[in-house]
């Protein structure tokens, strides 16, 4: 059985929710944060796992600030992750104004980004990693859940290559996916085919064989414990990205055959197992909970960032945040095939204390110089917090919808709620490099088209209730679609059909009506041929004529209840 310990106890008794030493009391002590505060930790067992997740291509280091809202739906509701700011930092113990608060909190972001600067950065990750190996070198494996190959300026210019040279050198023993398979069948098949490690996805397989069309299980030996790792991707890939660039492939969650790989792993021989998961943090404690045989779950999509490992019957579920920002460690104790004791620490990559590995700064060096004078291009400067997360709205997609209403001649925008992209600070210029951050993906055309109220209402309902489904199987993950121009009420509680109301054209005042056609402009439709210009380019040239952009938090969309 899995050690019981009450969290708070356990932090108090070890180095702290993150890794800390117990000298971090407050934000003027950052020059007192050091790469051995962040690394130390009393190993455990005879198996080390590492893992990051929903890395979105980013090689450098930036600021990310966590969610404010993140919503929790029926049984979820209240339970991490679905608590967020003050409430976050109460239930794990995390002081205010602490840089455990900055890493895991949006509380006083903006102050305290500034004293503890920036976050991740891959030749970071690749010094932790090379210190923890270093520390474990017969024990420790690294897992990549996904999401890694697309999210920037690079990744689509090198059709994700970049991704794959960093992830080799970092030595990966195995991912999963998600967003690489926009890049389309034919280039994901040539990008796996590049990688020295193993890419798994057993719920993915050909719709005109049956087949699967990657490897489900990869197995390894570490202190003396065989371990299986079963791999599973995004399930709704084909309903959330366009079916038209993977035509072939089938997903889906597939339960049974989940549960039929674990035994089949458990067969070979595997004393440990591990899902190596873009499910979703709410899909994967489901999951957790019916299927049998799992040791860990090592979570993504839904950028979550826990410092603590949940535990579900038995089985752990580990969530590493997103964006290079953290590194997670899970030490095991297995011993006759079960894990007898465990110890967890999610490591916040605070890029300003951590020496850049010489090898992979070189090579991110190498990836970017290319392209160093059109990333770093100033296109204007922003006074306000710019940021995505959040279930509702977020500044930088007001700033997307402003120029999709400005370029695009709409009265109303829609942006979709992706979770990816890093946040810019009052002051900060923004280059090229930032909007690519936040908009590059290879279906980038900005539409303009008409809309009826009707329509406008039915897209609302349907995207909450991909995000606020009772079920978490029924969950695609994201946020709610972004809105410019038009106001509303949701209700995340209430019933299909029934979470939206009160739509109101915000030029006018007057409600939107169900017959009437709206001139809309958006981006990332999954329709195939659609027309208008990259959203990158739009966004781009809205901020060079504004030159300085000052962009307030609406209140246009309202949460309300019963």
């Amino acid at each position: 059985m899995f050690s019981r310990r009450d969290f708070l106890q356990v932090s108090c008794a070890t180095v702290g929710l993150l890794g800390f030493g117990s000298n971090l009391v407050s934000a003027a002590a950052r020059q007192t944060v050091s790469q051995s505060d962040l690394l130390a930790f009393e190993p455990l067992g005879n198996v080390t796992i590492t893992h990051i997740t929903d890395i979105h291509a980013q090689l450098v280091p930036i600021y990310f600030r966590e969610p404010s809202i993140n919503l929790g739906v029926g049984e979820m509701t209240g339970l991490p992750p679905h608590i967020t700011g003050p409430a976050f930092l109460k239930k794990f113990g995390i002081k205010k104004n602490t840089a455990n608060a900055y890493a895991m909190s949006s509380e006083d972001f903006t102050a305290l980004a500034q004293t503890y600067g920036r976050v991740g950065g891959i030749d970071r990750i690749a010094t932790l990693l090379k210190a923890i190996r270093a520390e474990r070198p017969d024990n420790t494996l690294f897992f990549d859940g996904g999401d890694t190959w697309q999210g920037s300026y690079t990744s689509l210019k090198t059709g994700g290559e970049d991704m794959i040279k960093v992830m080799n050198l970092l030595k990966t023993d195995a991912m999963t996916a998600h967003w690489e398979f926009t890049f389309g069948q034919e280039r994901v098949e040539e990008l796996v085919e590049q990688l020295d490690f193993d890419f798994l996805a057993g719920n993915v397989r050909d719709t005109e064989w049956d087949e699967p069309v990657f490897e489900a299980i990869s197995y390894f030996e570490k202190g003396g414990v065989k371990i299986g790792v079963v791999g599973q991707a995004f399930p709704y890939t084909p309903i959330a990205n366009p079916r038209h660039q993977m035509p072939d492939w089938s997903f889906g969650i597939q339960e049974e055959k989940v549960q039929a790989n674990v035994e089949k792993a458990r067969a070979n021989g595997a004393e440990l197992v591990i899902l190596l998961s873009h499910n979703g943090f709410d899909v994967d404690r489901k999951l957790a909970s019916r299927v049998k045989g799992i040791d860990v779950i090592l979570t993504g999509h839904t950028h979550d960032a826990l410092p603590v490992a949940v535990d579900v019957n038995g089985t752990l579920l580990i969530a590493s945040g997103s964006h290079g920002k953290f590194l997670s460690r899970l030490d095991l104790d297995v011993r006759d095939g079960k894990v007898r004791d465990y110890r967890y620490k999610l490591i916040p990559v605070l890029s300003d204390v951590i020496e850049p590995d010489p090898e992979m700064a070189a090579l991110v060096k190498e990836i970017r110089g290319p392209y160093e004078k059109e990333i770093n291009t100033v296109l204007g400067k922003t006074e306000s917090l710019l940021y995505r997360r959040g279930n509702l709205n977020g500044t930088f997609d007001d700033l997307i919808c402003d120029a999709l209403i400005s370029e695009r001649d709409a009265e109303i925008a829609l942006s979709p709620g992706f979770r990816w992209g890093a946040s810019l600070l009052p002051g900060q210029d923004i280059t090229t490099d930032d909007v690519y951050n936040m908009t590059s993906i290879t279906y980038p055309n900005a539409y303009r088209n008409e809309m009826t109220g009707e329509t406008l209402k039915t897209v609302l309902e349907d995207v909450a209730d991909n995000l606020f489904n009772k079920d978490p199987y029924y969950q695609q993950g994201g946020d709610m679609v972004r809105v410019g121009g038009l106001g509303y009420r949701i209700n995340p509680n209430a019933d299909i059909g029934s979470r939206i109301s009160g739509m109101t054209l915000l030029k006018t005042g007057k409600p939107i009506e169900a017959s009437k056609s709206y001139t809309v402009s958006g981006w990332a439709s999954v329709n195939e041929n659609v027309e208008g210009p990259a959203i990158y380019d739009v966004v781009s040239d809205y901020i060079r004529k504004q030159k300085t952009v000052s962009v307030k938090p609406h209140d246009a969309v309202k949460l309300v209840s019963g």
